[in-house]
């Protein structure tokens, strides 16, 4: 029956169906063949699913994200980045990245961080010399932050399909975000060298700085009222995702004035259309798991993994190429939900501390986001830059090297991520 699964799965996905409708629909003639389970029971195992407090701070999240990018916060968080790396050789590159790490502080999401920034600094980075092509694919890449620098809504899905604290989880994403956006800044800075693309330019003045950093503190105080309250066990990370909305509500609203009727609207079509697929993914994905579960998959795929004469370091190696492979073809977060059940039973059989892996498939699956066909990273850039989707891919390449060499020091070196957890205990 799950190889009958697999092939109707894969058939689904041949001819376009949406993921999550094709996950329903695969599980119900599964179950529907088998007979022993009374269909009517399925709508309550997916209703079950989504009965989950912590799964509560996905929507609002991607809420407060929206909120993040049409509230006047953007501009503000780049004018503060481009104070601080403006005058670097490839400045305005830099500025790209800073800015979407600081974005991927408030808003959980790759592709508003992608937007929200690119929105702006594409056009200027064509305006100073940069390629249009260069100028997107460095913003994509940037972009794939805003799931592995906390609050991240994929960590969030990790964490209920895991079992294991999310606030956990984002303390772990700390240092591998800050080392991604880091080596993503070498690897612009050296190729704007190379191709002599922005001129280095006069260092800023500190009290540019403090102007700029005057202007952004509200916006820059939001990840720290979030992330600090959840690590000072104030609030949870499902309350905290409250607070970020009605904190970039009444920022948007009252401080910047960016926010009215109409933009509200649209806000909150677009955080429910959001909302809405990841949930619906989340409940039919659900009923798959439920078969897999019956079937004893996982357990079957780890007892393989333990059998086989394979190390663990190589065992290590096939998960993450299976990881990236997956999020070439799939969405994240129907990834994490479909592979968190199977492969956890593999990893934690190795030694591995589940929250290491959640950063390890959260940080596979940011790569995703700028590998073709699916990098959804890629199409918002390509499409807020006005560049050829094909002429993207080919200049993110340099980029998407560097990420896999960043996964690869984040799966071998364990402290990376669970380094500042031992402070928290």
């Amino acid at each position: 029956m799950v190889t009958l699964l697999f092939i109707i799965l894969l058939v689904l996905f041949l001819i376009n169906v949406p993921i999550a409708i094709a996950l329903g629909l695969a599980s119900v003639i599964i179950f529907a063949l088998q007979g022993n389970i009374p269909l009517v029971t399925l709508p309550q195992r997916m209703f079950a699913a989504l009965d989950s407090f912590p799964l509560m701070a996905a929507p609002f999240f991607i809420l407060a994200g929206k909120l993040m990018e049409h509230g006047g916060i953007s501009q503000r968080i780049v004018d503060f980045a481009k104070s601080l790396v403006g005058q670097l050789k490839g400045g305005l590159a830099n500025v790209s990245i800073v800015s979407c790490m600081i974005f991927a502080a408030l808003s959980g999401s790759a592709s508003a961080t992608t937007a929200a920034v690119g929105a702006i600094l594409i056009a200027a980075m064509v305006k100073e010399g940069y390629s249009r092509p260069f100028a997107s694919a460095v913003q994509a890449a940037g972009g794939t932050t805003g799931i592995v620098i906390p609050p991240s809504v994929p960590m969030v899905l990790y964490g209920v399909s895991a079992g294991v604290s999310v606030s956990a989880l984002f303390i772990a994403g700390i240092l591998p975000g800050l080392l991604i956006g880091l080596s993503l800044m070498l690897t612009a800075s050296i190729l704007s060298h190379l191709r002599g693309y922005g001129a280095a330019t006069t260092g800023t003045s500190l009290a540019q700085m403090w102007r700029a950093f005057k202007r952004s503190f509200l916006a820059m105080l939001m990840p720290v009222i979030i992330l600090g309250g959840i690590y000072g066990g104030i609030f949870t990370p499902t309350e905290a995702s409250v607070v970020a909305v009605v904190y970039g509500f009444l920022i948007g609203w009252l401080v910047y004035k960016q926010l009215n009727l109409k933009v509200l609207r649209k806000i909150l079509v677009e955080s429910v259309v959001t909302s809405s697929v990841i949930l619906f993914i989340i409940a039919t994905a659900s009923l798959f798991g439920m078969i897999l579960t019956r079937e004893q998959v996982p357990q079957s795929v780890a007892s393989w993994f333990i059998d086989s004469p394979l190390s663990p370091a190589l065992i290590l190696l096939l998960i993450n190429v299976l990881l990236l492979v997956v999020g070439t073809f799939m969405e994240t977060i129907a990834s994490i939900i479909i592979l968190t059940p199977i492969l956890l039973p593999v990893v934690t059989s190795l030694g591995m501390d589940p929250i290491h892996f959640g950063i390890i498939m959260v940080v596979n699956l940011s790569i995703g986001l700028i590998t073709p066909p699916v990098g959804v990273c890629l199409f918002v850039a390509s499409q807020v830059g006005k560049s050829k989707y094909e002429t993207v891919v080919r200049a993110v390449l340099p980029f998407l090297l560097m990420m896999m060499i960043n996964l690869l020091v984040i799966t071998f070196i364990p402290e990376i991520s669970l380094g500042l957890l031992k402070f928290t205990d």
